[in-house]
């Protein structure tokens, strides 16, 4: 069955065959660039209860949950979109739902050898997960993905199967990769409302006794080819092969077929000969010029045998990353990046997005304001945003969200749950840089304790070896060790000062030699130069709204009416852009966010001048 999940363009039906196009799917799946043509989508209603005293585990609440509250899954119950709206501390939190019937049928047909996956986009910052009583499993890390094999716990003699998620998430844990989730009661200055339990959606999946658990696309465009590595559930039979397809608007690419004999797969398509050449760059993704390529991965085993094929569906964009020469190079070409710092909350639903359409939307928003790309800030964001900044073309910095403490338990973390994040995301072609930490958070005394420099460097390192196709900040902002970008964090309010700071190469050395901006050191190593760009990555910050915006709203400077907000963004974005060495700049931010009143939005995404003015001083003249 086809659930309807796509657009129109989404299916393409020839006189033999039914082809997904992934590229022009709707953006409501979850997993955009792994589809199946059926699911069962879990979010909505589900009974709900904190657990202050711990007690759920002894009283065994897993067999016989009795919730009194109902919440709205994804959406987390510090947020009013949950119907919860509880912004106190709780540590414990429980949910509970049927699966139907219909949810089971709505997961795709199952044959003998199927098997039927439960899948959780994200749950903050720890879970545990029962069906009928059976345990499931756990997950530690609040924003990757997980999923449980639930076959055998499915009881076939039940109209509905109870499946059951015990969140816990301490408030006042400040070792766990948190971002800018506040530890005090309240939100205090750069700070927000707390993120507990499932914020991402959950969905139900069935698929062949042996499947496609990842797939993972890196262009080589000097090559002019795609390195594919394709990961299987468990080791293939005998004789079982994997066909992998490259299409674009429906004009086929390449196709390749190879034996599967292990559970790892690496395949390098080359690109057909008429593409190469100047030619070749028909098919390159830029925000300009977003092309995607449609990919279809089958496993199939060997003919009669009791294992079914299995199918998914996604796309690539082939682009390189790069940094030389002081810029930053875009499909090997020097690209100025004009960017926007996103906290990717909002003020019904916080960390998790009021719908899917709405993270199209924001997409379109920055976009529409005249960037080219946009740093998602202490936040690993639903990749369902990512499918609209690849399909839209947005370029993106994926950064991890922090923890505040420095322990052999937040090291831990951090390195698991950044080593997740990369496996999620590495196949968006709108990543374009890494950045593991922001600010010296949780590393606060990196100048001076060698441990804090080696951690920085580790980081680096292992983002390195995961992933060679992108450029590494290694500290965005300041005290940078080891880094493929120098960025700098400047909110100075004075043009004229910024203007002089970043005016030219004298000024670039001052700015490295000396002390920087927020009184920090630019660089803590002598590590020679590779021509390493450098980039505003945060400044402005100005606070402005025409509405009484409360006593604790803030901003890093202020202005009280429009033509004042207007004419100062205008000379502080223009002196930026004078510079005569910055290979971009990050805007601070997108949207004002709790109490702080800084954004080029309202928190209901409203710009607080004409977009078509902000699009002017942010692109120039065009």
């Amino acid at each position: 069955m086809i659930t309807d999940l796509v657009s129109k363009d989404f299916l393409e039906v020839s006189a033999a065959t039914l082809e997904l196009r992934a590229s022009t799917q709707d953006g409501s799946y979850p997993r955009p660039q792994l589809m199946r043509t059926a699911w069962a989508d879990l979010c909505g209603a589900w009974t709900f209860c904190f657990d202050d005293e711990d007690e759920g585990l002894a009283a065994r609440w897993q067999h016989a949950p009795q919730f009194g509250s109902t919440i709205i899954v994804p959406f987390p119950p510090e947020s009013p979109a949950s119907g919860i709206h509880d912004t106190s501390h709780h540590t414990i939190a429980w949910y509970h739902r049927e699966l139907t019937a219909s949810d089971l049928d709505s997961a795709g047909p199952r044959a003998i050898g199927d098997r039927m996956m439960l899948h959780f986009g994200a749950v903050d910052y720890r879970c545990k997960v029962w069906l009928n009583g059976i345990f499931l499993g756990g997950h530690e890390g609040g924003h990757t993905p997980f999923s449980f094999d639930v076959t055998y716990a499915l009881d076939p003699d039940l109209a509905n199967q109870s499946l059951v998620v015990r969140a816990e998430d301490d408030p006042l844990d400040v070792s766990k990769p948190r971002g800018k989730q506040d530890w005090q009661a309240d939100p205090h200055s750069i700070w927000y409302h707390r993120t507990t339990g499932i914020w991402q959606p959950v969905w139900l999946e069935a698929v062949t006794g042996i499947s496609i658990d990842s797939v993972h696309w890196v262009p080589d465009l000097p090559a002019s080819c795609v390195r594919v590595a394709v990961r299987l559930s468990s080791r293939p039979p005998k004789d079982a092969s994997l066909r992998i397809s490259l299409s674009y608007r429906g004009d086929r690419l390449a196709t390749m077929v190879i034996p599967a004999q292990k559970e790892r797969l690496e395949v390098v398509i080359q690109l057909p000969g008429q593409r190469n050449g100047q030619a070749y760059e028909e098919l390159l993704w830029s925000p300009e010029n977003p092309r995607l390529l449609d990919a279809t991965v089958v496993f199939e085993p060997l003919e009669g045998s009791a294992q079914g094929r299995d199918t998914v569906h996604s796309y690539l964009g082939l682009r390189s990353a790069a940094v030389d020469r002081g810029a930053f190079l875009l499909n090997d070409r020097p690209y100025y990046v004009r960017s926007v710092l996103s906290q990717g909350y909002w003020p019904q639903s916080h960390l998790a997005s009021p719908s899917a359409g709405a993270l199209r939307r924001e997409a379109q928003l920055i976009k529409d304001l005249g960037f080219n790309a946009a740093r998602v800030h202490q936040k690993i964001e639903d990749p369902r945003f990512l499918f609209w900044a690849d399909k839209l073309g947005l370029l993106v910095w994926g950064e991890a969200p922090s923890a505040f403490a420095f322990t052999p338990t937040a090291v831990n973390r951090m390195i698991a749950e950044w080593t997740a994040m990369i496996s999620r995301d590495l196949s968006h072609p709108c990543i374009v840089t890494w950045v593991p930490l922001n600010e010296s958070w949780g590393v606060q005394h990196i100048a001076h304790n060698p441990a804090m420099r080696d951690y920085a460097r580790t980081l680096f390192h292992l983002t390195k070896t995961l992933d060679r196709s992108r450029p590494v900040v290694s500290n965005d902002g300041w005290e940078h060790l080891e880094s493929d970008i120098w960025s700098v964090h400047d909110y100075e309010s004075s043009a004229p000062t910024i203007r002089a700071r970043y005016a030219d190469a004298g000024a670039k050395e001052r700015l490295f030699a000396g002390m920087g901006p927020a009184g920090r050191r630019m660089r803590l190593s002598d590590e020679p130069d590779r021509g390493q760009p450098v980039m505003l990555t945060e400044f402005g910050g100005v606070q402005f709204s025409e509405q009484d915006a409360g006593v604790d709203a803030w901003g890093y400077s202020r202005v009280r009416t429009a033509p004042q907000f207007q004419e100062h963004l205008a000379a502080l974005i223009e002196a930026v852009k004078s510079s005569g060495f910055l290979a971009g700049f990050c805007y601070t931010q997108l949207t004002d966010t709790m109490q702080e009143a800084n954004g080029l939005c309202d928190e209901n995404r409203i710009p607080k001048l004409p977009a078509e003015e902000i699009a002017r001083m942010i692109r120039g003249p065009e």
